[in-house]
């Protein structure tokens, strides 16, 4: 069976249909033009994880892209948790995703009345495989670089943003890695294809500032829980040439979660306690488990 043959419902425009309905137009200005913009979820125990930080983001993105969304943050935090009861998850992805429809054909999208609102679901386990966080995931070092932010809307979830981190993906994949490292377009270090970078040097925390990508919900969790231990956090420039003298790498994202990193082009890290501590952390805070960051007890 394939992806779109599934079983199971999607939130569509406002109702839930049949998984195999959900269908868009092939004139959709999103497919020609890429203005869609969407958000990646997690449900632990039926709960979605930071579920009106997701929405009020896919709003803000949808807002980059000159449109602006016929649904509440509250109206899609409920669509969300609507579609997770109806298929019955537990612990599962979600999809989000917004788009302008078939409206008019052009690169200009001057109607706002096409603007449509999907939420899918389906279980999702360990992005990288079960495995991975025992033994670190290998990273190429990509060709495409993240784009200056006076170039393209770096700071919005939008899904043309994706297409360089595909060919990226594609390529180190077809080379034997799990995924690639992307530099910016200054050629320091900037993310992966879709989760933030750490690096851990003496104890402390060293990560890129987000200037021209994401500023992960998950990566300021893990901010947040480093702080919580007592870790030292700096953001700021990282070239390439310095990763040498960090111990250890890992990543965050939603699909990721805190993912141990082994190998990044020809630099190696050890998989470390930092990196397991905060793996650990997360796992307890998303499932229940763990303290609330002190930022968040109020």
């Amino acid at each position: 069976m394939s992806f779109a043959d599934r079983e199971g419902w999607i939130w569509l425009d406002g109702r839930l249909v049949p998984w195999g309905q959900a269908h868009l137009h092939v004139l959709s200005h999103a497919l020609h033009y890429a203005s869609s913009v969407f958000e990646g979820e997690r449900a632990y125990g039926g709960v979605i994880f930071e579920l009106t930080e997701h929405s009020r983001r896919l709003h803000r993105s949808a807002a980059r892209l000159g449109f602006d969304l016929p649904w509440s943050v509250d109206e899609i935090d409920a669509a969300c948790r609507e579609v997770v009861e109806a298929n019955g998850h537990r612990d599962a992805y979600l999809r989000p995703i917004a788009w302008r429809g078939a409206a008019d054909m052009g690169v200009s999208a001057r109607s706002e009345a096409n603007v449509h609102l999907a939420v899918a679901t389906w279980p999702w386990g360990a992005y990288f495989g079960e495995e991975s966080a025992a033994r670190g995931v290998r990273l190429e070092l990509a060709r495409w670089r993240r784009p200056a932010p006076d170039t393209a809307p770096t700071d919005a979830k939008a899904s043309g943003l994706y297409m360089i981190a595909t060919l990226a993906k594609n390529e180190a994949e077809a080379n034997g890695f799990d995924d690639a490292l992307m530099l910016d377009w200054r050629g320091q270090v900037a993310e992966t294809t879709g989760a933030n970078i750490f690096f851990v040097q003496d104890g402390a925390l060293h990560t890129p500032p987000p200037q021209c990508f994401l500023d992960g919900i998950t990566r300021r969790t893990v901010i947040e829980l480093a702080r919580n231990r007592g870790l030292a956090v700096h953001e700021g420039a990282i070239w390439p040439d310095e990763l040498e003298s960090f111990d250890e790498m890992f990543l965050t994202g939603t699909a990721v979660e805190v993912m141990p990193v082994a190998e990044a082009g020809s630099w190696k890290f050890e998989i470390g306690p930092v990196a397991r501590q905060l793996r650990a952390d997360y796992l307890d805070l998303v499932n229940g488990r763990g303290a609330v960051p002190k930022s968040r007890a109020a």
